[in-house]
């Protein structure tokens, strides 16, 4: 490692958008290391730089990675992110992602670490009464994930302003697709996500897909979602580092495509990229679930100078497919 490369600490980069994000630091000459835990990580994914086992609640285990690696900056993936669970187990929401993540923002004060990326969530917004959805819009989550990620956001805004702390929240839509390399890629235990569910329903590794609701007043009666390659939230975490390093305000912003997919539309791109046949049955829409979520960009576009290069979903099908081929051929 040169004298003068710039190191970054990813908690929980051993994760789906986390390892993502230490492919594009090392691309931008930055070196990542990795603290995770492997709750629901996975060590195989680290590939980049160095890699450390811990908890964000481990004050003793964070002092000794921080006194270590000496980072120059944060990028704090670490969070749990079932929507489902969150409501059955909001103990182990709140624990983790807010009393973990007032752990980590001390353990970097101890350090003299001032520099935070921090992966927040769409689901701050609860459900909206107007879209596309801006930065502006009123934040009301429904679920206690969506509340522990707003919580944090407050944390940050408190922390910047007691202790000169400089923050970018990152608002993410629906992340979806894989690392264009096939390097790594979508790999959740259980998988809840869209895409890879329909990918194992082409593959033969699942009977069907459930569409929840198909009454929806939308072109096709399915619910509307902003769907963003990983790569390029990876790409944003850089760009959003780079923002605060040429002294950028702490801020929060979006980040999706801008456009809007069906469900019915997802399934008949992966039938159309697998040449494959999906099975769906319909069930009942699911309490929470807005007709339709899309996001406004242009405050990441403008102050970030960020351009997501992935904009197709046939392309994003595409890149899943690609990482889900690697052992689960089309029957």
């Amino acid at each position: 490692m040169k004298d003068n490369q710039k190191t970054v600490l990813v908690v929980g980069g051993a994760g789906y958008i986390g390892a993502h994000a230490c492919k594009a630091i090392a691309a931008a000459g930055m070196l990542p290391v990795v603290y995770d835990n492997l709750v629901h990580g996975h060590e195989e994914f680290v590939q980049w730089g160095p890699f450390e086992q811990g908890d964000i609640l481990d004050s003793d285990r964070l002092d000794a990675v921080f006194r270590k690696h000496k980072p120059d900056a944060v990028m704090h993936f670490a969070a749990y992110a079932y929507v489902g669970e969150s409501v059955e187990k909001p103990d182990i929401y709140y624990r983790n992602n807010v009393c973990g993540t007032v752990n980590l923002l001390d353990a970097m004060l101890r350090a003299d670490v001032r520099t935070i990326v921090f992966s927040s969530t769409c689901a701050t917004y609860g459900i909206p009464d107007a879209v596309p959805i801006t930065e502006e819009t009123a934040q009301v989550p429904i679920n206690p994930y969506g509340a522990s990620k707003l919580m944090i956001e407050r944390i940050l805004t408190d922390y910047g302003t007691a202790f000169e702390l400089d923050w970018v929240a990152l608002r993410y839509f629906n992340a979806a697709g894989a690392d264009p390399d096939g390097e790594i890629g979508e790999w959740h235990v259980p998988e809840t996500h869209l895409i890879p569910l329909v990918l194992e329903a082409a593959s033969g590794h699942r009977t069907h897909v459930t569409i929840f609701g198909d009454d929806y007043d939308t072109l096709d009666g399915t619910c509307v979602r902003d769907y963003i390659h990983v790569s390029d939230l990876a790409d944003a975490h850089v760009k959003a580092l780079e923002y605060l390093a040429q002294g950028g305000q702490s801020d929060a912003f979006n980040l999706g495509n801008g456009i809007g997919f069906s469900v019915q539309e997802v399934v008949e791109a992966v039938e159309e990229v697998t040449d494959c046949k999906v099975r769906i049955t319909i069930g009942p829409r699911r309490p929470g679930d807005p007709a339709r979520l899309i996001s406004d960009t242009r405050r990441a576009r403008e102050e970030l100078q960020w351009q997501p290069q992935y904009s197709d979903l046939n392309g994003i099908v595409s890149s899943a497919w690609k990482w889900h081929q690697r052992d689960k051929p089309c029957n």
